[in-house]
C-alpha cells in the first residue's frame, strides 16, 4: 500500500477527533493514503500528490519556500497486514480511510478492514472520497459511512473529472453517504445548488465546510456560511482540528 510519510519516516497513521463532516468529535483511527487521481488547486494535503515535475498548479506556489515534493520522500509502502498492526495499537475501533483518495487502493484497503474485523468486531470504518470513483459490491459491505466530497470549480478541476455521473450516482442513491462541498465563497452556492438538484438530494444530506488552513481565515469564512447553512437546511462543518491544532500533521 502506498501511505503518506511523516518525517520521522513511518506511516501517517494517528488516533484524534474526526474534524470534519457527520461524525465531527469522534475519536477515530485515521490512516491517509498517498496518491489521488484529482490535484486541487487549494489542497491541504498537497503533499500526497503534487511531486517534482508535474505541470499541476497550487495556491501556494508563490509562497517563499513552497516548493513541490519528492514523491520517494513522501510515499511509505506497508503491507495491509502491516497497516492493520499499526491501526490497533491504539484504545480506538473506529477507522477513517483519508488521503489523496483512499478507492484508489480499494482491494488493498478492503484487506485492511478484514483483517481489522476478524480480530475485533467492534471495528466500524468511514472513508473520505472525492466521489470520483465508483466502490465495488465487498468494499461497500465493509464500510459504513461515506463522507463524499464532490469539487466545486473553485478547485480548478475539470468538470469531466470532478463530477462524473456514475460514482457520484451511486454514492447519491447510497444511505451511507453525506456530501461534503468545501466553500471558498458565496458564488459557491449556485453551483452547490445545481448538483442538489442534479443528484436529487435533501438539504440534510449536505454539509457545507469554509476551506483554510488557518484558523483566521476559518473564521472568516464561517461567520456567513453558518447563517447561509441555517437559512437553507444544510449542516455546516467547522474544521476542528485546524481551530485545535492548526495545519499540523497526524492530528
Amino acid at each position: 500500500m502506498h501511505l503518506a510519510r511523516l518525517s520521522d519516516g513511518t506511516p501517517e497513521i494517528f488516533h484524534t477527533l474526526q474534524g470534519e463532516g457527520l461524525s465531527l468529535g469522534v475519536p477515530s483511527v485515521f490512516i491517509r493514503a498517498s496518491l489521488c487521481n484529482l490535484h486541487c488547486v487549494w489542497c491541504d494535503t498537497d503533499y500526497t500528490w503534487n511531486w517534482e515535475g508535474t505541470p499541476w498548479k497550487h495556491e501556494r506556489d508563490g509562497d517563499p519556500g513552497y516548493a513541490k515534493f519528492r514523491k520517494s520522500e513522501q510515499i511509505i509502502e506497508r503491507t495491509p497486514a502491516e497497516v492493520a498492526a499499526c491501526a490497533e495499537r491504539f484504545p480506538c475501533r473506529h477507522l477513517v480511510l483519508t488521503g489523496g483518495e483512499p478507492l484508489l487502493q480499494e482491494q488493498e484497503f478492503l484487506e485492511v478492514l478484514t483483517i481489522l474485523h476478524d480480530h475485533d468486531s467492534a471495528w466500524t470504518a468511514e472513508v473520505e472520497t472525492n466521489g470520483t470513483l465508483l466502490p465495488g459490491a465487498a468494499f461497500d459491505r465493509a464500510i459504513s459511512q461515506y463522507n463524499v466530497s464532490p469539487k466545486l470549480a473553485n478547485s480548478s478541476q475539470p468538470e469531466d473529472l470532478r463530477l462524473p455521473s456514475a460514482s457520484l450516482g451511486f454514492f447519491a442513491s447510497s444511505p451511507k453517504s453525506t456530501f461534503k462541498f468545501v466553500v471558498t465563497g458565496q458564488e459557491d452556492l449556485a453551483e452547490i445548488a445545481t448538483l442538489q438538484a442534479r443528484l436529487d438530494l435533501r438539504p440534510e444530506r449536505i454539509i457545507l465546510m469554509p476551506e483554510g488552513r488557518d484558523p483566521g481565515t476559518l473564521a472568516n469564512r464561517t461567520r456567513w456560511l453558518a447563517d447561509l447553512c441555517r437559512d437553507h437546511g444544510y449542516r455546516f462543518s467547522p474544521r476542528l482540528h485546524v481551530e485545535l491544532w492548526g495545519a499540523t500533521r497526524a492530528r
